[in-house]
């Protein structure tokens, strides 16, 4: 009767003879110990060069993300600069620095106008007007300078530096809105010097201090940050 039992045939894995339970044991060694590839691609025999592709994605993704947060924050900082820029023109050339509360009239830089039209400012020839007058034009004209020197470093200045140039403008912007809405407002901020009382400060006297902050902070970033 033992003779008609067929032992079960041996199993060979690396030269050694197993059978039963280390047999079980060694297959699931075996299929735990197979490529990782086998596992994501289902074929034990994928190619190495197969798998680069993939790897070059995922080393180059944190530079990749890197670089569209880098542009994505000097994109931010180009429309702020130019809103700065179009904020100054507008609260030096309009007359609404300070403003009736009665609706009569208003005043800026160079006209008092009231509801008949624009005349001259009672003052025009003071010093301190003039001072207003000339260092609110020089903030304009660096503003611009520190905008059209910032589009040309992003387009020719190697990668790594920072942008020294335009930061500095920017800064001496800055300088000179302080400088020119400090006098105007110790000098004619108050509207009893223009027989307007009461009074309240028109758009172009906010404006302009807007500008004065967000000079400052334009200029600090471009002088911390570096091109990628």
């Amino acid at each position: 009767m033992w003779d008609l039992i067929e032992p079960m045939p041996p199993a060979v894995k690396g030269g050694i003879l197993t059978t039963g339970p280390r047999r079980k044991s060694l297959e699931l060694l075996s299929q735990s110990t197979d490529s990782p590839l086998q596992n994501k691609y289902g074929n034990p025999r994928v190619q190495k060069d197969q798998m680069t592709p993939l790897l070059k994605h995922q080393l180059s993704s944190p530079s990749s993300h890197r670089k569209a947060k880098m542009l994505v924050l000097l994109a931010s900082i180009f429309v702020v600069h130019i809103a700065t820029v179009i904020m100054l023109f507008v609260s030096t050339i309009a007359n609404v620095w300070v403003v009736s509360d009665l609706g009569t009239g208003s005043v800026g830089l160079w006209k008092n106008c009231t509801t008949g039209g624009c005349g001259d400012l009672s003052y025009a020839g003071e010093d301190a007007l003039k001072a207003v007058q000339a260092f609110m034009i020089l903030s304009i004209i660096f503003s611009v300078i520190s905008l059209v020197v910032f589009v040309f470093q992003l387009f020719t200045m190697e990668k790594g530096n920072r942008f020294f140039l335009s930061g500095a403008t920017m800064l001496v912007c800055w300088l000179c809105v302080m400088v020119g809405a400090s006098i105007y407002t110790h000098h004619y901020a108050n509207g009893s010097i223009n027989n307007y009382e009461p009074s309240h400060h028109g758009y172009s006297f906010i404006l302009t201090w807007i500008c004065f902050c967000f000079s400052f902070i334009i200029g600090i970033l471009y002088l911390v940050l570096r091109k990628k």
